[in-house]
């Protein structure tokens, strides 16, 4: 699947406050852990966006939730990154936060304790159709199906691409909820989408599958394209119940791999949107998650 190079990219998606915490072995319940402790921007949508623009997407645009408390912070740090923010202020909800806990003895992996905050009160008064002028890609986060408000306008977006043709994408986002959604209800929710992009995880929960190629070319059944990304391994890509390709990781000393995810799914929508094939994209993809992994925090580095 390609599409005609041009035109905006929409992301839909979660806004985050990320305090990231790397610590050196174990956590010590009941005592101190030494770590080092920082607060950066986040949140998977925003990410994909930055990441989207980084890569040289000619437009890319937001639209997300947030509270007052930090409203004009992050619309700061999304418009410095390239991304034109369509920022929600919330009267009465906090912008979400997410801690990270990041082991720095174990391949960068990390935990997180994620409070979704005003992320998740974005609703269908909160979409417009006008928001679909000039717009050649629609992505949305996954995060968007673990709340009632949020699935609404999911519905409601897709509807509205569907209508004016528009390419639907969407990243599963995170296996534990997912889990508690469910898996059938998750894929009737996501008919319509285009394109799905799960992490190795996502996609075995997804098809009951231990295999990650046998999870991408199943789960290639209800979406035609599926791109499932797997770490270190690369990425999968999967089209209408085969595996197409395997593409493999760039390499990467990794210090977080917060957004790593997020950075790949950026980066192959700038790709599509210039052109390239889907095994291309992916490969573009795997670059960018390399360079995220390299860095502390889900966001490209700014200004270069």
């Amino acid at each position: 699947m390609t599409t005609a190079a041009g035109g905006a990219l929409l992301v839909v998606g979660d806004v985050i406050t990320d305090v990231v915490a790397r610590h050196r072995g174990p956590l010590a319940p009941g005592t101190d852990t030494t770590a080092v402790i920082r607060t950066v921007p986040g949140g998977a949508g925003a990410n994909v966006a930055c990441w989207a623009a980084h890569q040289g997407a000619p437009e890319v645009r937001l639209l997300g939730r947030v509270g007052a408390d930090a409203a004009d912070r992050h619309s700061r740090e999304l418009a410095a990154r390239g991304v034109r923010p369509l920022l929600v202020v919330d009267p009465d909800v906090a912008t979400g936060t997410v801690i990270c806990l990041v082991d720095s003895d174990a391949a960068a992996e990390r935990t997180f304790l994620t409070d979704s905050g005003a992320s998740l009160r974005l609703g269908p008064a909160d979409w417009s159709d006008d928001l679909l002028d000039g717009v050649a890609r629609l992505h949305l986060s996954g995060y968007l199906l673990f709340s009632a408000s949020s699935r609404a306008l999911v519905a409601k977006a897709l509807a509205s691409a569907r209508a004016r043709g528009v390419p639907v994408s969407l990243d599963p986002a995170s296996a534990g909820f997912l889990a508690e959604l469910g898996v059938g209800r998750f894929l009737d929710l996501v008919i319509g989408v285009d394109v799905l992009l799960p992490s190795r995880d996502e996609a075995c929960l997804l098809t009951g599958l231990p295999d990650a190629a046998e999870a991408a070319a199943e789960l290639s059944r209800h979406v035609a394209l599926v791109v499932a990304k797997q770490g270190a391994d690369g990425a999968l890509v999967a089209r209408k119940g085969s595996l197409r390709a395997r593409v493999p990781a760039a390499p990467a000393n990794p210090r977080d791999t917060t957004g790593a995810g997020d950075a790949f799914t950026g980066a192959f929508l700038a790709a599509l949107l210039a052109g390239a094939t889907p095994e291309e994209a992916a490969r573009t993809g795997c670059a960018a998650g390399a360079v995220a992994v390299e860095r502390v925090g889900g966001r490209p580095p700014e200004g270069e």
